[in-house]
């Protein structure tokens, strides 16, 4: 045992212990993946709402040869509206949820997507989270910091970002490297690109990272490129 005093130890050496616990963890492969699929509802993106709500099917499908996939709904909307479903494993059932949805006015809460997304994944572990949005109203550092325990506890934040907003796009590529995750922007002229994405992270989420390495060697460049971001 050593003798140097508690409150004289390093912050930096207790920050290394408790990143070597989390990487000790044990795998669990034997484990449907679970995913949870967070959209921004506000009013900008009720035009990609409908898309997403197409192009879901692709999360179940993808992973349907891998094991599997249960999907959690998260959206957030209007004056301070959040919403998380149950899991589900079926695509009928997550479509039904989101066919009940319908986007409102209001400033984002992307805060409280990774924070929710803590939550779950400290009860039982979530393999990877999908953030669909278009832009950011929030404290940068604070989306960071949760972003960081996400990385911690192995659960990366894919971010998807429609249109081209530089701020958001600065730091929706913050947070998905924090995390561990992967950052791509789409626009709505190009569902494909969006679908092949969304399938790519089902792959990660059930087999993990060799399943989305052998996916991308089959797959586009865009996908190739999401994968090449996961560390």
């Amino acid at each position: 045992m050593s003798d140097k005093p508690l409150a004289a130890r390093s912050d930096r050496s207790s920050i290394d212990a408790f990143i070597n616990q989390v990487r000790a963890l044990p795998a669990r492969p034997d484990e449907q993946g679970r995913l949870i699929f967070a959209l921004d509802a506000t009013a900008s993106r009720e035009a990609t709402w409908d898309q997403a709500s197409d192009l879901q099917s692709e999360l179940f499908g993808a992973a349907q040869d891998l094991g599997g996939l249960s999907i959690q709904l998260c959206y957030y909307r209007g004056f301070r509206e959040f919403k998380a479903t149950g899991f589900v494993e079926k695509t009928s059932q997550l479509l039904g949820l989101m066919n009940g949805v319908r986007c409102l006015g209001g400033i984002t809460q992307i805060g409280r997507v990774l924070r929710h997304a803590l939550q779950e994944t400290r009860a039982k572990p979530v393999k990877a989270v999908v953030f669909i949005g278009d832009c950011c109203e929030e404290s940068v550092d604070e989306l960071c910091h949760a972003a960081g325990e996400l990385g911690m506890l192995r659960t990366p934040v894919f971010m998807f970002q429609e249109g081209a907003d530089p701020h958001a796009q600065a730091v929706f590529r913050q947070v998905s490297s924090l995390s561990g995750g992967a950052y791509a922007p789409f626009d709505r002229s190009s569902p494909q690109l969006l679908r092949e994405l969304l399938a790519a992270v089902a792959v990660y989420a059930s087999g993990g990272v060799k399943a989305l390495r052998d996916h991308s060697d089959r797959s586009s460049v865009e996908v190739r490129r999401l994968t090449q971001q996961i560390r």
